[in-house]
C-alpha cells in the first residue's frame, strides 16, 4: 500500500481565470491505493456523504483508467465537497501520484498533470488542470495549453470556508462570455502583477494583482456574506481577497503577522449574516507528498 497527502488548492486567484493556481499548506485529502483486479474506492472523512464511490463517477476512477492502474483506492476526505478549495483535484492528485508510483509508469510530476484534470472532469463537466496542476507540483502554479509553469514561493493567506456550498458548474455558468477591451487590458495588468509578486514572494504585489472585474464580481453574487468578509479582511490587514476557485471559500493574502487577525475578521464578518464558518491560517506550500510502505 502507498500513501499520498494531496494538499488543498486555490484557483484563479482573481486575475487568473483558468490559469493560475497555488498549493495550500492545509487542508489536505490522504489517499491510500493498493493494487486490485479491478478499481474500488471508499471514500471516508468530510462529506464523504456526498461523494459517489462508483469508479465511473469519481474523479480518481478516471485517474486509474487513464493510468490502467487497477486497484482499491481509499481516501480520507480533509477537503470539503464544494469548498471552492480544490477538493475532487486533490483526490485525483493524489490518486495519480500514487497509482504512478504503485505501478511504476515512470511518469513524471508534470506528465501526471493532464491525467489528473480528466478526473476533473467527471466534476465539472471539463478537464482543468488550475487546480490539479498545484495540487501535484506545489507551490504556484500556471496552466496554459503548453505546459505548466511551477514557481515556488511561501505566500502567506487565510482561506475562510463559510457553511453553504456553491457547485462548480453553477460556477461556470455566470462567467461572461465576452468582456470589454478594457477589462482584459486591465486583468492581464493585474494577473502580471500577481506572478511577478509570486516569484518575489511579495504579499503586496500578489494582492495588489487579485484584483479582477470580468469574472469574479459574478461569483461573488452566489456567496451570501461575500461584501463583508471582503471589506472585514482587508480592514484587518489582508493585502488581496478574492473567490477561491468557484466559492464558496474565500481566500485572503497577508503578511504573516496579520493571519490570525485576518482569520478572526472573516469568521466574524460571516456570522453577521448568520452563515458559520472556518478559516484555515496557512501558506503557498508542497504538493502532494508520497509516502512509500515501510511494511
Amino acid at each position: 500500500m502507498l500513501t499520498v497527502r494531496a494538499p488543498a488548492t486555490s484557483a484563479n486567484l482573481g486575475s487568473g481565470f483558468d490559469v493560475f493556481g497555488v498549493a495550500l499548506g492545509t487542508p489536505a485529502d490522504v489517499i491510500r491505493v493498493e493494487r486490485a483486479p479491478e478499481t474500488r474506492i471508499t471514500v471516508t472523512g468530510a462529506g464523504s456523504q456526498y461523494i459517489p464511490e462508483d469508479p465511473d463517477q469519481n474523479t480518481v476512477g478516471a485517474v486509474a483508467d487513464a493510468l490502467d492502474a487497477p486497484a482499491h483506492i481509499k481516501i480520507d476526505k480533509g477537503i470539503r465537497p464544494s469548498s471552492g478549495l480544490g477538493s475532487s483535484a486533490a483526490s485525483a492528485a493524489g490518486a495519480a501520484v500514487a497509482l504512478n508510483a504503485l505501478y511504476d509508469r515512470g511518469l513524471s510530476r508534470e506528465e501526471l498533470v493532464p491525467i489528473a484534470a480528466k478526473g476533473e472532469a467527471i466534476v465539472s463537466g471539463e478537464a482543468h488542470a488550475d487546480n490539479v496542476a498545484p495540487s501535484i507540483l506545489g507551490g504556484f502554479t500556471i496552466v496554459t495549453d503548453d505546459g505548466v509553469t511551477q514557481v515556488d514561493t511561501s505566500i502567506s493567506v487565510v482561506a475562510c470556508l463559510p457553511e453553504t456550498t456553491v457547485s462548480t458548474r453553477d460556477a461556470r455558468g455566470v462567467v461572461p462570455g465576452s468582456a470589454s477591451l478594457d477589462d482584459v487590458v486591465t486583468t492581464v495588468g493585474n494577473a502580471s502583477t500577481l506572478t511577478v509578486g509570486m516569484t518575489r514572494d511579495d504579499p503586496d504585489l500578489v494582492g495588489r494583482g487579485m484584483n479582477d472585474s470580468i469574472v469574479t464580481p459574478q461569483r461573488t453574487a452566489l456567496i451570501d456574506g461575500y461584501d463583508r468578509v471582503h471589506e472585514a479582511a482587508l480592514e484587518a490587514g489582508a493585502t488581496g481577497v478574492t473567490v477561491s476557485g468557484a466559492g464558496p471559500g474565500v481566500l485572503a493574502v497577508c503578511h504573516d503577522r496579520d493571519q490570525n487577525a485576518i482569520a478572526g475578521a472573516m469568521i466574524d464578518a460571516f456570522d453577521s449574516v448568520d452563515i458559520e464558518s472556518r478559516a484555515y491560517q496557512t501558506h503557498v506550500s508542497e504538493g502532494a507528498r508520497l509516502y512509500p510502505d515501510r511494511s
